[in-house]
Formats: structure tokens, sequence, C-alpha cells
């Protein structure tokens, strides 16, 4: 300590200001763990739950997570008066919620459990004001539970900030407010991509992974059935978590062992998937430098990326990499390969992935994922459902003794395992295409240029005489940013690598819940470790895929390659003439008619707050009779919002000051209205 070192007093104890943002997190310096809900590093600050209040003297009752530390601060954390807010805090927000917590998908690690246990509460004071609501299925990645939800905003805020997407928001006033996807609708019939990033933080059962184990449970019963599974790099450093294991806890043996004893006929690796698809996309990669065309090449692995792309970004998607995501390229070449050589029809044999993704249940589901109607990936299973099968099955995870995956789809390299984290595609990618450049053998496997955990991160390297630029990219807030500048034509990247979770797919949402950013890296950090220990680091030097394609694939882009590897995308954006009326002037006299998009890229820019502004101008100067407004979803004009439509003409980048003066010149100047063709009087004259 040095002698101008500023402190704060907590409870008697002087804590030193070292850069922290709020009081809270001086408070957590001093040991103490403060109850809060809607409190995350990495999210803004909303102060909505009200559990982190303290008293600080001189200034009454505030907020922890709201309140910057100054010097002098003298702050108590346990007087009777907080602990009686706390209580009531939680009571109200039990008061709402549904009990039926022993079957609760969280009941395991609720944080409304825990806060109530840790304040005392054990009855509840207040009565229910709210009627029941059903329950969301739409999403084949989210189940939503409105009974649930405690108003939080952690969901909201993930979902807009870290994922730039906002497809949930809060709607209503009072006791109505609830958290819901756009205009009421499903979750799976808006803007939502299924990562699960909002299930994540969400700390009830409001927002859970939706589950397939009943499914999975079935097949492994069936005698008939052939179920064999793919393990997904980033779950070996994940799955330990669930057993009290330290965070990165490579643990394969073991679970090659649990998924034997619950059943599974055959155990393999994602990561050989993921050296067929290093040397596909690689070779993609090279072929489209050389042309000069569709560049940047997007990485395809990660299907909420891809979602979001077709949803957000359809001029991008020529830009994509062509390549199946390892999971689906697991699946294409097993069910082409092993009915065949087992003697089984496809129907019978039963592919179940375990993934750390939620968006993989919504990929498994895509229609150009399977034959004749036949899924090339059956089940998808989280890392969570995978401990909750083992832990159900009774089996003592930590006991079990480490077994050896099959082969040979269960051989893969140092460079398929580092597909689980941010900036391994990329750097497995280059492995490839270096010594393809070259035509030399690598001194050297590691490209510490494209690691790292900032969102959006760029290097640029010399490789055989030829620069490559690259970018790599974690959370969908930043590809929107990156893929913008590539609409506008201001990129100069030759390979964008693009996950949709932070971190990559260490950071999944059907991974466990990291207490914090250092879980994360800890997984990244033992990933890294598993390339170094693995006896291969290259995907072209898996010999198993090397015969994988002289005995049955033929050349890498070929033929039979491209049908199996490969796939193709569509445009999803939510393109529809359903629209909401906001004001509905008097026919007779209205003079304009506007149509706002309200769709993800304008709301993000502030569409909401120009259409806000407009009605109150509009109610202001009593034109209401004189305008027509309407809530749209989209102009098909994503870059260029906020988009508004008046009398026919779009007007982009538009601000409310633009908006209101295009109106007013409207109303002094209106286009002239069809008229509708006068039916006569009625007598039959004609006039």
């Amino acid at each position: 300590m040095t002698m101008d070192q500023q402190f704060v007093t907590v409870e008697g104890r002087a804590i030193p200001i070292e850069g922290e943002r709020n009081l809270l997190e001086i408070i957590r310096k001093a040991g103490i763990e403060l109850p809060t809900f809607c409190y995350h590093s990495e999210l803004s600050v909303y102060g909505a739950c009200r559990l982190c209040l303290v008293e600080v003297a001189g200034r009454g009752v505030q907020g922890a997570c709201s309140t910057p530390p100054e010097p002098g601060l003298d702050i108590k954390v346990n007087t009777p008066q907080l602990r009686e807010i706390r209580k009531i805090a939680v009571e109200l927000l039990l008061a709402n919620h549904d009990l039926s917590c022993p079957s609760c998908f969280k009941s395991v690690d609720c944080k409304l459990m825990d806060v109530a246990r840790r304040v005392g509460v054990t009855s509840v004071r207040f009565k229910p004001v709210q009627e029941k609501a059903p329950l969301d299925f739409s999403s084949p990645s989210i189940i939503r539970d409105p009974n649930k939800c405690v108003l939080c905003g952690d969901c909201v805020r993930m979902c807009s900030e870290i994922q730039g997407i906002g497809a949930i928001g809060f709607a209503h006033r009072g006791h109505q407010t609830a958290v819901l996807p756009a205009f009421g609708k499903g979750l799976g019939e808006g803007e939502c991509v299924g990562c699960g990033q909002c299930a994540n933080v969400c700390p009830t059962g409001a927002l859970v992974p939706r589950s397939e184990m009943d499914e999975v449970l079935t097949a492994l019963a069936d005698s008939t059935k052939t179920v064999v599974a793919q393990v997904a790099p980033a779950v070996r450093v994940g799955l330990g978590e669930c057993f009290a294991s330290p965070a990165g806890d490579p643990v394969m043996g073991r679970m090659a062992a649990a998924l034997k004893r619950l059943g599974f006929d055959a155990v393999y690796d994602t990561t050989f998937a993921a050296d067929l698809t290093v040397i596909e996309e690689g070779q993609e990669f090279l072929t489209r430098a050389a042309a000069g065309e569709k560049l940047p090449q997007f990485t395809s692995c990660c299907p909420g990326w891809v979602q979001f792309a077709e949803q957000s970004f359809p001029e991008l998607l020529p830009n994509l990499s062509s390549c199946r995501s390892p999971q689906q390229m697991f699946g294409s070449l097993v069910k082409e390969m092993l009915p065949e050589k087992q003697g089984i029809a496809r129907k019978d044999l039963i592919v179940v992935s375990i993934m750390p993704c939620t968006a993989k249940k919504f990929e498994a589901r895509r229609p150009e994922f399977a034959v004749d109607g036949s899924p090339d990936v059956d089940f998808v299973l989280t890392t969570q459902e995978l401990a909750r099968m083992i832990d159900g099955a009774g089996l003592r995870f930590n006991s079990l003794e480490p077994e050896s995956l099959d082969m040979p789809f269960g051989f893969g390299t140092g460079a398929g395992v580092i597909f689980g984290a941010s900036g391994g595609v990329t750097e497995a990618v280059l492995r490839f295409a270096a010594e393809k450049i070259t035509g030399k053998p690598l001194a050297s496997v590691d490209f510490a240029e494209v690691r790292g955990d900032s969102g959006l991160r760029e290097a640029t390297l010399e490789v055989g005489g030829k620069t490559l630029r690259l970018a790599i990219v974690h959370g969908l807030a930043n590809a929107r940013a990156v893929a913008e500048q590539v609409v506008a034509g201001n990129s100069e990247y030759d390979l964008i690598e693009v996950m949709a979770c932070p971190g990559g797919c260490i950071g999944g949402a059907g991974q466990p819940v990291p207490k914090d950013l250092a879980d994360r890296k800890r997984r990244t950090k033992d990933l890294y470790q598993c390339d170094k220990t693995f006896p291969l680091h290259k995907a072209q030097d898996n010999m198993f895929v090397t015969e994988c394609y002289d005995k049955f694939l033929g050349d890498v882009g070929g033929h039979k390659a491209h049908a199996l590897l490969h796939t193709h995308y569509q445009s999803r954006r939510r393109v529809s003439d359903e629209t909401l009326v906001l004001l509905s002037g008097d026919p007779a006299q209205t003079k304009v008619r506007v149509r706002v998009c309200l769709g993800t890229s304008c709301h993000l820019r502030g569409a909401q707050d120009i259409l806000t502004g407009m009605l109150k101008h509009i109610v202001e100067n009593g034109l209401e009779n004189a305008v027509d407004v309407r809530a749209s979803f989209c102009f098909e004009q994503c870059a260029k919002g906020p988009t508004v439509e008046m009398d026919g003409e779009v007007m982009t980048h538009c601000t409310l000051e633009s908006v209101l003066a295009a109106l007013d010149a409207h109303l002094r100047n209106p286009l002239p209205q069809p008229t509708k063709p006068s039916a006569g009087c009625g007598c039959g004259c004609g006039k």
C-alpha cells in the first residue's frame, strides 16, 4: 500500500480502491458476497432487483451495483433495515413465482431459492396478482416460462448488449410488466437464434434449454436401435464442473465410460469431423483466395451465427463457407458409412450429439440435414443434460475408470480440439493452409496471433509471401459490427471466424454456467493444453481422415465430399406484410401514411425512440386524424436503419428530427390519395 492510496470502509475494514467500478465490486473484494439477480460484470448496470442495497453513512440506502466507489465512504451491508428490505424484496418475487421447484430445470442451481434461503424467507406475506401464463415451446432450443420470471432484465440485456439481437424485451407496465418476444409472439417466431445466452444468465427457470433426454433414453432402451454418441471438443473441459471438478478439467475418458454405462453402442469424438472441416474449409479458402472471389470467407461452424447471418445479412451468405458444421459433417458421414458396414437400416442408426450449444438443437432439425425425412443427427444433448443423465443413472462420475473412444471416428487431432475456443477454427485452418501455401511442414503449429479473449481480434500474417488478414469475433453484437463493415465495403479481411457465444463453444449455453470470466479462461487454457498432449496437431495428419478420403469420400472438395460435407444457406429475413396499427386517422382526413420498421436492426438503432417521439409529436399537435401510423417488421434495408416508410417512400438512416421534418413537409404538401369510383346515386340513372 502507498501513502496516497484511497480507501472505502466496509463494515469497519479499510478496502483500497483499485479500479473497481462500483461498491459491489469493492464489497466482494472485502470477502462479502451480497445477493444479486441483475448484476453481471459483462452487462450494463440495471439495478432492478434491489438486493444489493447498502447503507452509506450520510447518504442513506443505495444500490451497491450502481454506486461508484469514492474515498472515505463508510458502508454497512448487514443492518436490520437492510435485512428486512432484502427479505421483503424476495417475498415480492416469490409471490408471483411458480413454485413448482422440484420439477424445475434450475432447481439445483436456482438463484431465487439460494437468495430466499440466505435472507431467511420462510413464508410469503403477499398474494399473487398475476394469472398463470402459458409456456412458450416455439423454439427448438429454449423453453420460456413467464411464470418463473423475476423481471431482473438479465436476459434482455444479454440479448441486446452482447448478442446484438433484441429478441426479447420488457412489455406493459405495473404489475403486468413482462419479458416477451416482439409483439407477444413465440420465441421461435422472432429473431431468436437459439444461442441460449439468455438462459445462461437467467437466475430462475424462466428460460431453460429445451431437453431431449427422454427421447434419448427411449432410444437407448430400444433393442432394435444402434445408438452412437459424438462428443464436441468443448464438452471435455466443461462436464467435470457438473461433478465438482475444477473448471476446465478434461474428463473425456470418464465421459466415454459414463456414456457406455448409459447404453451407447459406440462413443466417438466430434474432433474427427472437425479435422474434416479444417481440410474442406481450408481448401475452400485457398480456392477463393486464388480466384479473389467471395472474400472475406466467413466460418460456418456456429449455427447461431449462421442463422443470424441468414436473418440479418442474407447478402453475405455467398461469403459463408459452404462447409457443414462438424456436428453435421459427422452425422452425414456416419449415417452414410455405418449402416452398410454394420448391416443395419439408416432408420435404426441413432446419432446423438453431446454439445456445449443450444443452437445445435435447431441446426439438427434443418431440413437440408436429412435424407428422406431421416435426420443426420437425431438428438442433441447439452453438457448439462448429459450430467443429469449420468446423475439420474446413479453413476459416480468421479469414480469411473476412463475408457477409450471407438475407432475410427473417435480419433482427432489437436486442430480439431481447439475448435471449442474462440480463434481455434482460424488457427486450425492456418495449420492446414500454411503448409499448402508454402509446400513445407510447419516449424511450429502455434499461431498465438489469433488467440485471446477480446470480442473482436485482428491479425495479419505473412505466409509464403502471401498476406493473410484475419478477424476473430465472438458475441453476435461484434459479429453485426463486422458484417456491416463488409456490407459497406470497408473490410479488407480475408478470413473471418465468428462464434455466437462469448469465448466460443467453451461458453456455450449448454455448458455449466461459469461462476466468473476466469472459468471460461480456464476452459480455453485446458483445451489448448489438450492440443499439446495430443499426438498430432494438424488435421491433414489424421490418418483415419486420410483413409476416409482414400476409401470413401474421394478428392477433397470433390463431388461426394461436397454432397456429404457441404450445404447451402437460405435467407430467413423476417419480411412480412403483417403490421401493427398504432394510430389510425380518420379516413376522410388522413393525409400521411407512416410505417416504422421495428425489426431487430432498426430497433437496435433507435427505431422505438423515433416511433415514440413521432406519436408524441402527433398527439401534442392535434394531428391524430391526419396521420395513419403503423409498426412493421422489415423493409429490406437492415444495414441502413432505422427505416421509415412515408407515403410509400422508404427513408433510411432516420433520426427523430429527420422523420418529423419529413412528416411536416408531407402534411403541408400531401400526396393525392386514391379515390374510390362513384357507385352512382342508386336510382339507375347512371349519375
